[in-house]
């Protein structure tokens, strides 16, 4: 099988197509046929050895998976050859063929494309894990999200809507403010890029300010990190929650001063470590998203396709910040 392969530290433009060996089936496992593969953060950072999973090489990246089951392994009895199914991997998803454990694949709803399938777990899976949580977010209750056009952004979007909650997106451009109103959001901010000086910090904590009212925000949704990190902290409320997603823009540095002059609390959001720890409740999480999708209050938004031989361009577009919504590479045609 053909597999998009990082067989030395680097950037997308060091990845390369290669032959590996067809999976095959261990007891309690399945081969999925790949049919599509979306990009998420954590691929630009595993190909360079800057995230906190480092598989040996040569290893394909790519976290999030939809496509078909070829064979089932000894003791399998939930899935047969031919059912549609969706998964997250960790990595190595960039191939033609993988084998999972059985437990860790969803059924992909009929009517839902594989690029959409591919779509949903990661982005959504920690999201909702990140709002009910650790965030605690309750209807009626205020909530900030920063880089609100990527892929976890509009997830946070749709599922704080879905939840009752008001919803202000911070956004880098015009273009990703539309993405982010046409998924439910009630304002949103334009925000500079970083770095930031003193004085311009302060300017978009006032922007942030402004936009969230005189009583702050209870849940701020951060998956950017960087610069923009202090400004939307100044902007929370009494008791507010602040939720460490991602650090695309670096990781910053809080002055803790203000977490107690806002009795607020900043809270770390790990979704592989809680789905791993405690799978029961992330299937409840995840077996509710389902029935949000099928209710049109969440839509995994693919603004792109790649060709398979094309997955390093991907990755190189979600590693400059173009994206808006999933960057998805079609391996096969489905």
């Amino acid at each position: 099988m053909r597999a998009l392969l990082s067989k030395a530290p680097g950037g997308p433009e060091t990845l390369t197509i290669d032959t590996l060996p067809d999976p095959v089936a261990a007891p309690g496992q399945v081969v999925v046929a790949v049919k599509a593969c979306s990009i998420n953060y954590p691929d630009v950072l595993i190909i360079e050895d800057k995230y906190q999973l480092k598989p040996p090489r040569p290893f394909a990246p790519g976290s999030e998976i939809a496509g078909v089951v070829e064979s089932v392994g000894a003791g399998v009895t939930e899935w047969t050859a031919g059912d549609r199914v969706i998964a997250t991997t960790g990595s190595g998803g960039l191939v033609e063929k993988i084998a999972l454990p059985a437990t860790s694949l969803f059924a992909l709803p009929d009517g839902r494309s594989f690029a959409e399938g591919a779509s949903l777990l990661l982005t959504y899976g920690t999201t909702i894990h990140a709002l009910l949580d650790r965030g605690h977010l309750a209807e009626g209750q205020s909530m900030l999200v920063l880089g609100a056009a990527g892929g976890v952004g509009l997830a946070a979007i749709e599922l704080g809507k879905a939840f009752g909650a008001w919803v202000v997106a911070a956004v880098s451009s015009d273009e990703k403010a539309q993405a982010a109103r046409d998924a439910g959001a009630d304002e949103t901010i334009v925000y500079a890029r970083a770095p930031f000086d003193k004085d311009q910090s302060k300017a978009l904590a006032e922007q942030f300010k402004a936009a969230g009212g005189m009583g702050g925000y209870d849940v701020i949704y951060d998956p950017v990190g960087g610069d923009y990190a202090e400004p939307a902290l100044r902007s929370i409320g009494w008791e507010g929650r602040y939720l460490v997603v991602g650090f695309p823009a670096g990781i910053p540095k809080l002055p803790l001063n203000l977490t107690l002059l806002k009795s607020c609390d900043v809270c770390g959001v790990f979704w592989g470590a809680f789905a791993a720890r405690d799978p029961q409740a992330n299937r409840a999480h995840i077996d509710r998203l389902f029935r949000l999708w099928k209710d049109g209050k969440i839509m995994p938004r693919v603004t792109e396709t790649f060709a398979f031989e094309d997955g390093g361009k991907a990755i190189a577009k979600m590693a400059a910040r173009g994206a808006i919504g999933k960057l998805v590479v079609t391996v096969a045609e489905g």
